[in-house]
């Protein structure tokens, strides 16, 4: 079983992370909630929780050592050079060991310590894939213990993801997810394909939010 967990926006070089989360909470009209520091990866990131465990998380690289080599923190950094916007989508998977298997390397820790003491940890993988070829989803998988403080448990959502659109190929997506029934899908998520006009990646997300659907 596979869901989208999250999809990741990244901050731009010369906005900031406090102005970036301020205009997309004014575009949503709905609140986001302080995260954290990634101290592995030199990232730290705000939230925005949704409804169905998933949530919007805006992130920003660090003038960190991590960041320059961490594999997430190098895919935060070269997105904001970009401009900033839509670095990513996440799919949260039960089992890391086939992805592992397949893309012949280990997954890698990754955790954020709240105020109170409590530490969010988890595993990912696929952050290399995701520079090559920003159309395909990294995977995770939350540590058992962990579902209190999943981020989109940190207040109440006001807030859904209805779709996203990837300008890339849905063939190329679903082998690197090892989708092999054509039946078989990311949970209920509905997502949309393009063809891409230039890099692809994901191209917009739409949410169901208190002023109705809204695309960024």
């Amino acid at each position: 079983m596979m869901r989208l967990d999250h999809v990741s926006y990244a901050v731009g070089p010369d906005e900031g992370l406090a102005a970036t989360v301020a205009r997309l909470a004014d575009a949503l009209g709905i609140e986001r909630v302080k995260g954290g520091v990634h101290p592995r990866f030199g990232t730290r990131n705000a939230i925005f929780p949704l409804r169905n465990r998933q949530y919007l998380e805006v992130v920003e690289v660090l003038d960190h050592p991590s960041s320059e080599k961490a594999p997430f923190g190098q895919a935060v950094r070269a997105r904001s050079e970009m401009g900033g916007g839509w670095m990513g989508w996440c799919v949260a998977v039960e089992d890391l060991a086939p992805f592992e298997e397949r893309l012949e390397r280990q997954s890698v820790p990754g955790n954020r310590k709240f105020p109170d003491g409590r530490e969010l940890t988890w595993r990912q993988i696929g952050i290399k894939g995701l520079i090559a070829d920003p159309q395909v989803p990294y995977l995770l998988r939350w540590d058992d213990g962990t579902e209190e403080l999943h981020p989109s448990q940190a207040a109440e959502p006001q807030a859904e993801l209805a779709s996203i659109t990837i300008a890339g190929s849905r063939d190329r997506v679903r082998d690197w997810l090892g989708l092999d029934d054509p039946e078989e899908k990311v949970g209920d998520l509905n997502v949309v394909f393009e063809s891409p006009s230039g890099t692809p990646g994901l191209l917009e997300v739409t949410f169901q939010t208190p002023k109705g659907a809204v695309t960024l």
